[in-house]
């Protein structure tokens, strides 16, 4: 199983730079840019919950479950 967030679609899709996104959410700017290019990198409990309070929107709509025997 492996779990990515979805960051860089979401913000992709709206116009929102990656400097954007630091500065709306106040992460840290490490944590934002990773977040942005490494779909890999999961953001922790708390970076998850400013990401949702600053867009409004569900912890689904940033991160997505594969399965191992996804090809």
């Amino acid at each position: 199983m492996v779990l990515r967030n979805k960051l860089k679609a979401f913000l992709d899709d709206r116009n929102i730079t990656r400097y954007r996104f630091w500065q709306d959410t106040g992460v840290s700017n490490r944590t934002a840019y990773d977040l942005y290019d490494k779909p890999e990198q999961i953001p922790s409990a708390s970076v998850l919950d400013k990401m949702c309070n600053t867009y409004r929107v569900q912890p689904g709509v940033f991160l997505e479950w594969v399965p191992d025997d996804y090809e």
